[in-house]
């Protein structure tokens, strides 16, 4: 049983520790994924916060069918997904292009690292939606193949595609806007 899945076991058993380390262990992560769907930070964090709720008020019952945070990103997903569907329908859809940056500047490699960092995500941001959330589940939370289909509810084979070519789109697009692939 990993960490994720302990904490909330200790939840369930009346440890509200439990929950906090789980929100602490994981908002992060799950706020950054949920704005690929949301396109809006600000509306990511409700989403992060109505996962949250949904686990301390319905308690719903972790089969160890998966990993936990691939079982709680499913469950953030559903509520993105949810919640963009109710914003469609009262036509209240506004969606924002935004990117905080970091004000340390401090030494000029960290500025450049971060330069590339932004770069990278502003590119990844242009791209297909099932491009963007492959990468960032593949690439930045290190889940599997397996877990990262289970998430997106697709095949194996469709994440593998789905990632053969999202790389070569954002090796195209790096390379348009006058950066190598490998300088990042």
């Amino acid at each position: 049983m990993d960490n994720g899945a302990c904490s909330y076991r200790r939840f369930l058993d009346g440890d509200d520790t439990g929950m906090a380390e789980l929100v602490r262990e994981y908002r992060d992560g799950l706020m950054l994924y949920l704005n690929s769907y949301t396109k809006n930070l600000e509306t990511a964090e409700d989403c992060v916060q109505d996962t949250f709720i949904k686990l301390a008020v319905k308690k719903p019952k972790f089969r160890g069918d998966c990993t936990f945070k691939t079982w709680l990103y499913t469950i953030g997903r559903n509520i993105a997904l949810n919640h963009i569907k109710k914003t469609i329908r009262r036509n209240d859809a506004v969606l924002e292009d935004y990117k905080s940056l970091s004000d340390e500047t401090d030494l000029e490699n960290d500025y450049l690292i971060e330069e590339r960092k932004i770069i990278l995500h502003r590119t990844i941001r242009k791209m297909k939606t099932e491009y963007q959330q492959v990468l960032y589940l593949f690439y930045f939370e290190d889940f599997s193949y397996e877990e990262t289909a289970h998430i997106l509810k697709k095949s194996r084979k469709q994440i593998e595609n789905y990632l053969y070519n999202a790389r070569k789109a954002l090796k195209s697009k790096l390379e348009k806007e006058g950066w190598h692939y490998e300088e990042l």
